[in-house]
């Protein structure tokens, strides 16, 4: 299967423990493209956030912020010699996790320095958004025994499952793929991870769904 000319900047996008850092790298190696990749375990004040957010969220947050915007801020739309970039983190929706965990003023301050640096970041081609019930996302980050993460309560997991569908249903920039992961393996089953990849050669519309039964 041909990949789609028009899809050369693709976005993995959905909460914690939903599998989007493994199907970004799965991707990626099915269609040679670059990968761009969020690197939580180089932000110094994680772990401290896990333990005492309200002390720590806004340090979390602007170091977050500031490495994607290095990270994103290369890629150029237009540039006909630029390959294929497949990346697990969408720049425009970072204040999304800003809003769940910082008071107001000190959510004034991050979106300030949000706002100034959103012209930098490029909007994708495609934004691929996966999603799975707090249950199963609870289950899916206990399984990976991520120290830090031991701090992720399903409540918090749910309100940020709640602030993505929010984001999602009003987001039109690009093209939009919602992908209902429970019932799917997308990175070790590869008849669905096919089936995947032929519906994302084959959108056609502007926002589409993938499932079982979708």
């Amino acid at each position: 299967m041909e990949w789609p000319e028009r899809f050369r900047y693709v976005v993995v996008e959905g909460p914690i423990g939903v599998g989007k850092t493994s199907l970004a790298r799965r991707l990626a190696t099915e269609i040679d493209s670059e990968l761009l990749l969020e690197d939580p375990g180089s932000n110094p004040f994680l772990p401290q956030f896990y333990e005492s957010p309200d002390r720590h969220a806004l340090a979390t947050q602007l170091f977050f912020l500031f490495q994607r915007i290095d990270q994103v801020r290369t890629l150029r739309q237009g540039d006909f010699f630029r390959g294929v970039t497949t990346a697990d983190f969408f720049f425009a929706k970072d204040p999304l996790f800003a809003q769940l965990t910082l008071g107001d003023e000190e959510f004034a301050l991050y979106r300030k320095i949000h706002d100034h640096l959103a012209p930098q970041a490029p909007v994708p081609d495609l934004v691929i958004y996966l999603q799975a019930s707090p249950r199963v996302l609870a289950e899916r980050v206990r399984k990976r025994g991520i120290g830090y993460e031991r701090g992720v309560s399903e409540n918090y997991l749910a309100r940020l499952s709640e602030a993505y569908s929010r984001y999602f249903h009003e987001y039109t920039e690009s093209p939009l793929l919602v992908v209902n992961t429970e019932g799917l393996n997308l990175v070790d089953r590869p008849e669905d991870f096919r089936l995947l990849l032929r519906r994302i050669i084959e959108m056609r519309g502007t926002r589409e769904f993938f499932g079982r039964g979708a």
